[in-house]
């Protein structure tokens, strides 16, 4: 199992100074979030050649691998000219991961949630065009289902992930968006069990249960928007006994995958930067004790 941590909170760094405070604090692996100068959100790719060369001395020089990139477009949007645009971004990503080694492509559904049905065939459409350049090129492509996506519950998205039938792609469980995957009940032990065989990636972090009353406030009342946080364990609802425990069950520490080999979990930790010092270890020797008993 590789256990990496998702730069976000210190994407305003230099990349050199971002690897080394990620060797730091304790990490081998980088899990590479969306970064303006390399693959910026909904953007097509840049990652110029002075960036990714930056990029692999530092990683060279501090001893830390890319575990995964993190690409968010908008595959499965209602907007047929928006999608097109989409995969030609992912198809430069799948070349900037494999130029750069990384097997593993982590994404989101996308789309929009007042359209589901279309978002869906959209979806299906872009994923027609993307899995054989995803399987001759050997990447892993993982999906998971984010607050206002146009699915955003666990069990229907690893059905979606499951009716590919293809090795290339297997499902991510993001534990900061817990109480979205069931409508507020936070069974990760069943929502787990479900996504079986086919989980390969989870992410770290806590959040409040936004279904409970005035958890948070939204203006004006019935807004078309969703809040969610990724906070350190303990700070949040989230059942994190419950979800260790079920993780041991499986032993999702010992996971390998015809593609893309182990599996991969990741501190997932955003909004508070000043904490990192103290909570990017501390979630990284948990990670340690409760799954490789170190």
């Amino acid at each position: 199992m590789k256990i990496a941590f998702d730069v976000d909170v210190i994407r305003d760094r230099s990349i050199t100074d971002m690897v080394r405070q990620v060797s730091e604090w304790g990490y081998k692996y980088i899990e590479q979030s969306p970064h303006p100068r390399i693959n910026p959100f909904y953007k097509h790719p840049k990652a110029g050649l002075d960036v990714m060369n930056e990029y692999k001395r530092a990683l060279k020089q501090y001893g830390v691998e890319i575990s995964s990139f993190i690409v968010v477009y908008r595959w499965s949007g209602p907007d047929n000219d928006r999608r097109i645009a989409a995969v030609r971004n992912f198809k430069r990503m799948i070349e900037i991961a494999v130029d750069m080694g990384v097997e593993v492509i982590n994404t989101e559904l996308s789309g929009d949630p007042n359209q589901p049905e279309i978002c869906e065939e959209r979806w299906y459409q872009s994923m027609e065009e993307l899995l054989p350049i995803i399987e001759r090129e050997g990447i892993r492509l993982e999906i998971q289902s984010h607050p206002w996506d146009f699915c955003e519950e666990n069990n229907e998205t690893a059905d979606l992930v499951k009716s590919l039938r293809s090795d290339n792609v297997k499902y991510l469980y993001s534990v900061p968006h817990t109480f979205f995957y069931d409508k507020g009940k936070g069974d990760v032990a069943s929502m787990l069990d479900y996504a079986g065989s086919d989980l390969s990636h989870v992410l770290i972090a806590d959040t409040m249960n936004h279904t409970k009353h005035c958890r948070y406030i939204v203006n004006p009342p019935g807004v078309d928007a969703v809040v969610h946080q990724h906070v350190g364990i303990g700070e949040g609802e989230v059942n994190f006994d419950a979800l260790f425990e079920s993780l041991r069950q499986m032993d999702f520490a010992n996971r390998k995958f015809k593609v893309g080999g182990e599996s991969i979990i990741c501190t997932s930790l955003f909004g508070y930067p000043e904490k990192m010092p103290h909570q990017a270890v501390a979630t990284r020797e948990r990670i340690e004790r409760e799954l490789l008993n170190r």
